[in-house]
C-alpha cells in the first residue's frame, strides 16, 4: 500500500494566498500582538515563525517582551496597557507561562474577540455551542488539512488520543459538530487499552505528547493518522544534538495506512496558518 503522505505546505500556501488576497483590499492592515514572558528558545522560535507568516500576509505583527519574573498583577496591568495603547486586533499570550502566572486568570482580560488564539473560555463556550467564534488553531488547522486532501468525516470513527484544551477537547467538539458529523472517542493517559480504540477508527489523531506511541499494530491498513506531537528526542548527529519526532511511528506506518502527516512538515504549519486566518477575521469583525 502506498501511503499518502499529508504534507502541510501546500494547504497553507493556499490559505496565505487567499489571506493575503482579503488584506490587500484592507485600507489598513490587521495588528497583532504577541505578548512573550521570558526567552525560552521554543517559544522564540515560534514567535519567529509567526511573525514571518504575518508579514508574508501583510498583517502588522509586533512582539511585546517581558522579563520572566514578572507578577501576574504586573502582566495584566502591560496586557490592558497594549489593549489600549496599540488597539490590536489580535492578542496572544505566548505559552507556556512561568509557574508563578495562571493562564486561565490571565487569559480573561484578553477580549473574546481580540482572542486569535482561540482560548478564552467565551470562545470555547461558543465552539460547543457551534457559534461564530475564534476556534483554537490547531484543531481547526487539522479541520483545513482534511479538508484539503479531500478526506471525509461524515459517520467516519474517529479517535483522538489526547484531551489537552489546546487540542484534544476543542477538536472532538468541533469533529462532533453537524456539518462534520464524525463519531468521535477521546482516548488519554488512564485509558486502559488505546489499541482496542485505535483499531477500529478510520481516523486516528496522535495529540498525546508521547513519542512514537501509534504503531502499525494498532491501527487499520486503511486508516488515516494525523500527528500532533512535535517531541524532541536525542540525536548527536543534528546541529541541535536532538531531532522532532511525532506521537506517530511515521518510519512503521509509512506503506501499511491509507495516509498520514509528516513530523515535522504537517500540521505544525497549520497553526500558525490558523492564527493568521484569525487575526484577518477579527480585523474584519472590527469593520462591520
Amino acid at each position: 500500500m502506498e501511503t499518502l503522505v499529508l504534507k502541510g505546505k501546500p494547504v497553507v500556501e493556499k490559505i496565505y494566498q487567499d489571506l493575503k488576497e482579503q488584506v490587500d483590499h484592507l485600507d489598513t492592515a490587521p495588528r497583532l500582538t504577541v505578548v512573550m514572558v521570558g526567552q525560552d528558545p521554543s517559544s522564540l522560535s515560534y514567535i519567529k515563525s509567526k511573525t514571518k507568516a504575518a508579514a508574508k500576509i501583510g498583517i502588522d505583527a509586533s512582539t511585546i517582551n517581558l522579563p520572566e519574573d514578572i507578577s501576574e498583577t504586573d502582566l495584566i496591568d502591560e496586557i490592558k496597557k497594549i489593549l489600549q495603547r496599540d488597539q490590536p486586533h489580535g492578542i496572544l499570550i505566548q505559552l507556556p507561562l512561568p509557574p508563578q502566572l495562571n493562564v486561565e486568570n490571565i487569559l480573561l482580560f484578553i477580549p473574546p474577540q481580540k482572542d486569535v488564539d482561540g482560548f478564552h473560555r467565551c470562545n470555547l463556550g461558543a465552539m460547543i455551542r457551534g457559534t461564530k467564534a475564534h476556534y483554537p488553531c490547531t484543531p481547526a488547522g487539522i479541520l483545513e488539512l482534511l479538508n484539503y486532501y479531500n478526506i471525509p468525516l461524515s459517520g467516519k470513527n474517529v479517535v483522538v488520543v489526547g484531551r489537552s484544551l489546546i487540542v484534544g477537547k476543542p477538536l472532538a467538539v468541533m469533529l462532533m459538530e453537524k456539518n462534520r458529523d464524525a463519531t468521535v472517542t477521546v482516548c488519554h493517559s488512564r485509558t486502559a487499552n488505546i489499541a482496542e480504540h485505535t483499531l477500529r477508527a478510520d481516523i486516528v489523531v496522535a495529540a498525546a505528547g508521547r513519542p512514537g506511541l501509534i504503531t502499525a499494530e494498532m491501527v487499520k491498513p486503511d486508516s488515516v493518522i494525523i500527528d500532533v506531537g512535535t517531541n524532541p528526542v536525542s540525536d548527536p548527529s543534528r546541529k541541535k544534538g536532538y531531532k522532532l519526532v511525532g506521537d506517530a511511528d511515521y518510519e512503521g506506518l509509512l506503506n501499511k495506512v491509507a495516509a498520514i502527516t509528516p513530523v515535522p512538515g504537517g500540521v505544525g504549519p497549520l497553526t500558525v496558518a490558523m492564527l493568521m486566518k484569525n487575526t484577518v477575521q477579527s480585523k474584519l469583525d472590527s469593520m462591520s
